[in-house]
């Protein structure tokens, strides 16, 4: 497989912990942002195959709650970025 990685300003790659479930679930607990500040999820409230329109790229996408905001992040083959705003 070829992987691909496209440089785009507003595509950060991010750490992430998580938990792995048995049953193949994967829930985000927390990333790691650019500049080295750490978040916490309070919660994910969806999780589906989408595309970011703004910093290009597809896999899946977990809307997350941070902070009392909405925050997209994407899980592509093996790596986690997420949309600079």
């Amino acid at each position: 497989m070829i992987e691909r990685q496209y440089d785009h300003p507003d595509k950060i790659y991010v750490q992430v912990e998580a938990t792995f479930y048995p049953d193949g679930r994967i829930e985000p607990k927390s990333f790691l942002w650019d500049d080295g500040r750490r978040f916490d999820i309070d919660r994910v409230t969806d999780v589906r195959r989408a595309a970011s329109l703004k910093a290009g790229g597809i896999g899946t996408r977990y809307t997350c709650k941070v902070l009392g905001r909405t925050a997209y992040l994407y899980r592509e083959e093996d790596k986690w970025f997420m949309e600079r705003r």
